[in-house]
């Protein structure tokens, strides 16, 4: 009888213990203790207790899927769980398309296809579309990617 109620005790507290662990590791645990309990009273006790046994095992688990899925978001402490503020913010600067498409720009580094380039004292990832650029060679910046600017080699008059 104490393996019984060990294993269902062990059970419940790994299900409680999901709420704040990520993974669902110790859910799964939990569950197979409260299985491991419901078996070893079939096998203790005989059929009746162990039907008893697995109803109350279910029992605990709607229990615990409510408590965690129902009434935690709506609690204090469940609302202090949870995270709601954004980050307003980008990762890298805004790049204006009527300003830099057509600008002439700097290499910084080769471009072998990428690298950094300078435009009007910024700098920018670039990609070469001619494929090779070396350092200190001016380009003229011919579009826009998602984040990065394409350049091509300046062709002088």
């Amino acid at each position: 009888m104490t393996a019984v109620i060990l294993l269902f005790v062990t059970g419940t507290l790994l299900l409680a213990a999901e709420i704040f662990l990520p993974g669902g590791i110790a859910g799964i645990i939990g569950g197979v203790a409260l299985g491991a309990g419901s078996i070893l009273a079939f096998v203790e006790f005989g059929s009746g207790y162990g039907t008893l046994a697995t109803l109350a095992a279910f029992m605990l688990l709607g229990v615990m899927l409510y408590l965690e899925l129902v009434w935690l978001p709506r609690s204090r402490v469940g609302r202090a769980l949870v995270v709601e503020s954004a980050v307003e913010g980008v990762s890298q600067p805004p790049v204006a398309a009527e300003g830099v498409v057509g600008a002439t720009a700097t290499a910084l580094t080769p471009l072998v296809p990428t690298g950094l380039v300078e435009i009007a004292g910024r700098r920018y990832e670039a990609f070469c579309r001619s494929g090779h650029a070396a350092r200190g060679v001016v380009l003229t910046v011919v579009g826009l990617d998602n984040f990065r600017v394409i350049v091509s080699e300046s062709k002088l008059p």
